[in-house]
């Protein structure tokens, strides 16, 4: 009675508030990730079952010592016929009772998952809860995953019309380069960069190198986007078990810890944005985890961030506030954002080399950060001496936007 008391007084947001003053520190205690790619002989249960397992074992602890499970995944009743995934999640991992939740945010689903998640042992209300991602869909047509995820952005005012996510971000691109300057061979620098960081990434989707010849010279999605400009459609899945930072070294010697998360929205549609080559969403989510976590941008030493095309990657890195507005694209010129440059971005090899299993992506960025600030990346991929990273998960053409940021302080 009392709880219901507090909601009607002072409303959800002011209830939020409380939690946030009361908070103890989280941390992250295990990961656990597939390969992402196209999984054909794999269900949705089976990628579950992969990364959940990989997790569980890592910390060292068994079912019956997880108090809460949320997953997030976009849609899993369109892709494999499948719904009610929070409970399919408990159930094949073999958790019952142990109450689930699946969250939705389009391919921001995994990110808000993670907040959630992150909320719920921040309060006091669990100690031990295990957060993931999964998305299989690669079992239909291209032209059916294409028209699934445009349920995404505005159906009346952009899918109704025709508008694809490629078409959508085509705007943008065409807009900012009239605006910016940006040459397409620049822009095409992105995807080589996170091809060159995914061919050292065993669980990425692709792990071959391109040249900027290989991007200008792919077919035509949306103009100026190129097939090689694009994420794939990728199945898999990704899951971290959190818990009271105090309490974290009873399951590992290398607890990450969870700085700041935060979570912001815009408008649906295009055409109500105020500049259409800024995510206010990711620009207001930014401030609110960079004020949250005490740290400023000279301080994160990795960032992976939500290229679902290429041209999300720069405006990313401008709106996170690594740089000014239009300038992002001089940092590919420069070559800063590879692994030894002065920011590393998308180290696994980000959405398009990587992967973009939607529900699973925001999970899937974390699971890299956590590898990095460990010292654990693979293949000739480790920022040496990486102590802080920051995860940026966008749902739909930027209407959710989460920042995420971990140290190993």
């Amino acid at each position: 009675m009392n709880t219901w008391i507090t909601l009607y007084t002072l409303g959800i947001g002011g209830f939020l508030r409380r939690v946030e003053n009361l908070k103890r520190d989280v941390a992250i205690i295990s990961v656990g990730s597939t390969r992402f790619g196209e999984h054909w002989d794999k269900g949705i249960k089976d990628l579950v079952w992969e990364a959940g397992i990989q997790a569980v074992e890592e910390a060292g602890i068994s079912g019956r010592d997880i108090q809460y499970i949320v997953f997030g995944n976009m849609s899993g009743g369109m892709f494999e016929g499948q719904e009610h995934v929070g409970a399919l999640v408990a159930d094949f991992l073999g958790l019952n009772p142990v109450p689930a939740t699946r969250v939705e945010a389009a391919c921001a689903s995994g990110g808000v998952a993670f907040l959630h998640g992150y909320m719920a042992v921040a309060s006091g209300l669990y100690d031990l809860v295990v957060v993931g991602g999964v998305e299989k869909m690669t079992d239909v047509e291209s032209v059916q995953a294409t028209e699934i995820l445009s349920a995404a952005m505005d159906y009346e005012w952009e899918a109704y019309f025709g508008a694809t996510f490629p078409g959508v971000y085509a705007l943008m691109a065409m807009r900012y380069m009239h605006q910016y300057g940006l040459k397409p061979e620049t822009l095409a620098k992105v995807a080589v960069k996170n091809h060159y960081h995914g061919s050292m990434n065993p669980l990425a989707h692709f792990r071959n190198r391109i040249t900027v010849e290989d991007v200008l010279s792919s077919p035509i999605v949306a103009y100026p986007l190129r097939r090689n400009d694009c994420c794939p459609v990728s199945d898999g899945a990704a899951c971290v078990i959190l818990a009271p930072l105090d309490e974290a070294k009873k399951y590992t010697d290398t607890p990450v810890k969870v700085e700041a998360v935060a979570q912001a929205s815009d408008t649906l549609s295009l055409l109500e944005r105020r500049d259409i080559c800024t995510l206010d969403a990711t620009v207001y989510a930014a401030e609110k985890a960079f004020a949250k976590a005490g740290l400023e941008r000279k301080d994160i030493d990795i960032v992976e961030v939500h290229d679902c095309f290429t041209i999300a990657e720069i405006l990313a890195l401008e709106d996170l506030g690594f740089c000014r507005k239009g300038e992002g694209f001089k940092l590919y010129e420069e070559g800063e954002t590879y692994v030894g440059g002065k920011l590393p971005v998308n180290t696994d090899g980000g959405l398009k080399a990587g992967g973009h299993a939607v529900g699973a992506t925001g999970i899937k960025q974390i699971v890299e950060i956590v590898k990095q600030l460990r010292g654990e990346a693979e293949g000739g991929r480790q920022v040496d001496g990486a102590e802080v990273g920051l995860a940026h998960n966008v749902g739909g053409s930027g209407a959710t936007a989460v920042v995420t940021i971990l140290s190993r302080r």
